[in-house]
Order: structure tokens, then C-alpha cells, then sequence
């Protein structure tokens, strides 16, 4: 088998093309120091790291037997991509709490098997502790739901 198809492989590159992408979208943002943070600071590291992560996964590819790719599961990538999409278009406009139903719920579909209680239980336990981290934790000033909170 080719070591370059195999999936390990070719996860390892998209995490370092989205690395990539990240630092290219961002590289007009101030970096700052550690101890005075800049706008660009937590992205650049994030991206840094997943792009450290890519190249490890892909040396591991290439030294170890991995899984062929079969072929491209497009419905996966379609519904999580446009779930996000409507998580990104619904997030000011509706709030947090309906932009995570929206996400969970699309993205769900994608699944090869869905299940409502388990979606349901998703989106519960999404809300509670995103709401609890943002709001109340870090006290950012988002809207919750539109208007209400």
C-alpha cells in the first residue's frame, strides 16, 4: 500500500494545511508576548500546534502500516461544513443557544446513524456548559438568545 493515501497520512496534511490557512488569514493580527497577549497571539499558537500535530501524525504514517483510504464520505463533510456556516450566520443575529441547536442538529445528520435522544442530549449538554463557560465564566458579552439574555 502507498504510505502517502493512507488516512494517518493524509489527516496529518490537513492539519497542517488548516495551520497554514490559519496563519495566513491571521497574520495581520498583532501577536503581542505571553504576558500581554495580542488579538493574533492564541490563533498563531493554536496553529502552530496543529501544525505540529500534522506533521507528527504524517511521520507516524509513514513509518507505521496504516488504513487505505476507500473513498471520500462526502455527506459528512457537506453537513458538518454547513453546519458550521449556520452556526457562524446564526451566532449575532439569533444568539448562542439557537446557533448550537442549528450546529448539533445539522451536524448530526450527518452521522451514519442518528438518533434524536442522543442529539437532544447534545444539545443540552452544549448549551449548559458553553453557557456556563462564555457567560458566566469568562463573562463575554454575548447574547445567549437574541434579545432575551
Amino acid at each position: 500500500m502507498n504510505r502517502f493515501l493512507s488516512k494517518d497520512f493524509l489527516s496529518g496534511l490537513m492539519f497542517i494545511g488548516f495551520g497554514l490557512l490559519d496563519i495566513y488569514f491571521g497574520q495581520k493580527l498583532a501577536i503581542g508576548t505571553t504576558v500581554r497577549m495580542g488579538p493574533g497571539y492564541v490563533p498563531r499558537m493554536l496553529a502552530l500546534i496543529m501544525m505540529g500535530l500534522g506533521a507528527l501524525i504524517c511521520v507516524v504514517a509513514l513509518v507505521t502500516e496504516g488504513e487505505p483510504v476507500d473513498r471520500i464520505k462526502w455527506k459528512p463533510i457537506t453537513l458538518v461544513t454547513i453546519g458550521i456556516i449556520c452556526f457562524a450566520l446564526l451566532f449575532e443575529r439569533a444568539g448562542l443557544l439557537p446557533a448550537l441547536v442549528v450546529l448539533v442538529l445539522i451536524s448530526s445528520l450527518g452521522g451514519e446513524e442518528f438518533k434524536l435522544t442522543e442529539v437532544i442530549g447534545n444539545m443540552v449538554a452544549l448549551a449548559i456548559i458553553c453557557t456556563l463557560v462564555f457567560k458566566v465564566g469568562l463573562g463575554m458579552n454575548i447574547s445567549i438568545v437574541q434579545g432575551i439574555w
